[in-house]
């Protein structure tokens, strides 16, 4: 299997790169993993709504042209659905089953994802209602994955 995550803008701190070497390193034992960051627009403080649009429209463009046809895309949006780390793990085994090798889970920009990144998802999903930078995020995800792993092959992990 086949996990990718393609995440909007480039981590500069140290300790998340830390996290993140950590959780991919675990997870090489049980997956093919790839971390794809695109480039984010400069988003100043204060933009209308169109010029917030064009803004995700570019970070779109930036992320369907690092997805594949066969890919079964996951985006983090609010709106999406809220798993417990059971249901994620119960989410990942039954996409596999039905013949699924390539998972891409997309975190979008601070701005969110556009509408054409959102259309290309074959699910939505949500960690909270709450919103978390993206470099967070990109921890939790890898995180929830690897914990998703661990319950499907019944191998221990704290709880």
């Amino acid at each position: 299997m086949k996990i990718s995550i393609i995440c909007v803008g480039k981590l500069k701190e140290k300790y998340w790169n830390l996290a993140i070497d950590e959780y991919s390193k675990r997870l090489s034992k049980y997956i093919k993993l790839e971390i794809i960051e695109v480039p984010d627009e400069k988003a100043p403080e204060t933009m209308s709504l169109a010029e917030e649009e064009i803004v995700k429209k570019k970070e779109g463009e930036r992320i369907l042209k690092n997805i594949k046809d066969d890919a079964y895309c996951v985006a983090l949006a609010i709106d999406g659905k809220n798993f417990s780390s059971e249901e994620l793990a119960d989410f990942v085994e039954k996409t596999t089953l039905r013949g699924i090798s390539h998972i891409v889970f997309i975190i979008g920009g601070s701005l969110g994802l556009s509408k054409e990144v959102m259309n290309r998802a074959n699910y939505y999903l949500s960690f909270s209602k709450m919103t978390f930078p993206h470099q967070m995020m990109r921890v939790i995800l890898l995180e929830q994955i690897y914990r998703a792993i661990k319950i499907n092959r019944n191998e221990p992990y704290h709880k």
